[in-house]
């Protein structure tokens, strides 16, 4: 009887110490990624508020014109990356309501669309929310996790760099520090605080997020933006799935098709000359032998081009690294899925990762690539990739780039893309899509 309710005893203080050591590795976490978003938001929200404010005014002299979709492109993917973190981070889901502008827009049209895109000002005003109300609501769960340590090192002698014992030669808080015995108050201090902080800061970087979501969130409400965005994605799937079928039809008349008829009138110029020329017969049988196996190469092209076999009988991951295979560029995949998503999310992915690839290959001019693929079943689960090079940065959604061409892909799927990319690099492409693994 004793022995088991030792044992009960043990357990319990083995699940008591696990959620202590769980509670302390999410405060410190949640204390690491405050502090980076304390040292980025000022930084970020002040230098793109003030290129933005330059840019607009400059419009009417003709120079804005070129500038102003550059720079709100970048506060485009400064406020993509806000997103990206917030669903990451605290399971804050920030849905971009931006307005497509077309690939081949000229420059007028371009920065005319953007600022009539309601989304745009919605981006302009945060940035001002963000650079003084932003950056103390990620600062203060950052200060609650580390102010503390200078209590106790206070407590633990530094109080003598500041004060001989006989004034007040630092306050930590509101303690004036002028011995050991207010060098203890102070660690008493920042021991309290220190706790507040453990059972606080999670809620508290949600916050700031909430936030976040308050002023870059559509004031159209949330059914309405629903409605609105997927209008937006079905037209884009559509359209996308027209010019794919035009594409094939291209392929096949130009391609496998020609070479088909080719091969028959071989075929029927070798059964003429069968009995007369031998020799000649021979020749073009050789030639239509070629061309066959040129018109399967074409088509298993094709095929692999609208839905590559090893990604139907294997699935994305495996799909990713035979593409990975294929590039002349050192790439490196690392996968963690426990299942398959559906067809349709799988397809997404895999074309997404595709095109991410092929403007790693011809424009950022790396040495190496890394591609992680892993699923989060947090939050109605998350597919997320990260597709990340060494080459000399300067990606961007918009302005033309096969990115924003990614990104509608996955809106279709109420999908996130976010890029890091700056110059110099490296360039970091994030991709989310809501999904569940079978």
């Amino acid at each position: 009887m004793d022995t088991n309710g030792d044992s009960t005893n043990e357990g319990g203080t083995d699940g008591d110490s696990g959620l202590v050591g769980g509670r302390l590795r999410t405060a410190a976490l949640t204390g690491a990624r405050a502090l980076v978003l304390a040292v980025v938001v000022p930084a970020g929200s002040i230098t793109l508020f003030v290129l933005s404010v330059v840019s607009i005014v400059l419009v009417p002299l003709g120079i804005g014109i070129v500038t102003t979709p550059w720079v709100l492109a970048g506060v485009r993917g400064f406020a993509n990356w806000r997103r990206l973190v917030a669903a990451q981070w605290c399971g804050v889901r920030i849905p971009p309501a931006y307005r497509p502008v077309p690939k081949d827009a000229n420059p007028w049209t371009r920065c005319f669309r953007l600022l009539g895109d309601p989304a745009t000002w919605r981006d302009l005003m945060w940035l001002p929310v963000d650079m003084i109300a932003g950056f103390v609501t990620a600062l203060l769960p950052a200060a609650l996790l580390t102010y503390p340590f200078e209590g106790f090192a206070l407590g633990a002698g530094l109080w003598r760099v500041f004060t001989d014992g006989t004034r007040v030669g630092w306050w930590y808080g509101f303690v004036p520090i002028s011995g050991q015995l207010s060098a203890l108050a102070a660690a008493a201090l920042g021991a309290a605080l220190l706790v507040t902080g453990v059972y606080t800061a999670p809620q508290l970087l949600r916050a700031h997020f909430l936030l976040t979501r308050s002023v870059l969130g559509s004031g159209q409400g949330e059914l309405a933006e629903r409605v609105r965005v997927l209008t937006e994605t079905r037209r884009d799937a559509v359209d996308t799935s027209a010019a794919e079928l035009r594409r094939i039809e291209r392929d096949l008349h130009d391609g496998a098709q020609a070479r088909l008829v080719a091969m028959g009138m071989d075929l029927g110029t070798i059964e003429a000359l069968v009995e007369k020329d031998p020799a000649k017969a021979k020749q073009l049988l050789a030639h239509a032998r070629r061309s066959s196996a040129e018109a399967l190469t074409e088509l298993r092209d094709l095929v692999r081009g609208i839905h590559p076999p090893v990604l139907a009988e294997r699935g994305l991951g495996d799909a990713v690294r035979a593409l990975a295979l294929r590039l002349p560029i050192g790439t490196e995949v690392d996968v963690e899925l426990a299942g398959r998503a559906g067809e349709p999310v799988e397809a997404a992915a895999y074309f997404a990762v595709s095109e991410v690839l092929t403007n790693a290959v011809k424009h950022s001019g790396a040495d190496r690539i890394w591609v992680d693929i892993h699923h989060s079943p947090e939050h109605g689960g998350m597919l997320r990739i990260a597709v990340t090079d060494d080459g000399g940065g300067g990606a961007s959604i918009g302005a033309g780039s096969g990115l924003s061409g990614v990104e509608r892909r996955l809106g279709t799927f109420d999908g996130v893309l976010a890029v890091s990319s700056p110059a110099g690099g490296p360039t970091m492409v994030t991709m989310e899509i809501p999904c569940e693994l079978s």
